[in-house]
């Protein structure tokens, strides 16, 4: 398992939007649902508690780098 590591944009959301790093790897680790996003990135969802966690994140060689969190009350998907 590669080493995880957060983006000080990541830090400052994951602090604005009360996400623990255990949430973070908890989504990267056993996504609910994962899918590709812009410039080689992908996008993590895990329903936690009584929110939705989206983590984009993109594969590094030797590391996995968090770029942002985001939370909602609802699913991300229809």
């Amino acid at each position: 398992m590669k080493f995880i590591r957060y983006d000080r944009h990541a830090k400052r959301r994951m602090k604005e939007r009360e996400v623990t790093e255990e949430e973070a790897e908890m989504a990267i680790n056993n996504p609910d649902y994962i899918e590709p996003s812009v410039k080689g990135r992908q996008n993590a969802y895990k329903f936690i508690g009584s929110r939705f966690l989206r983590v984009t994140f993109k594969e590094e060689p030797e590391n996995i780098l968090v770029i942002t969190v985001t939370i909602r009350k609802r699913p991300f998907k229809g």
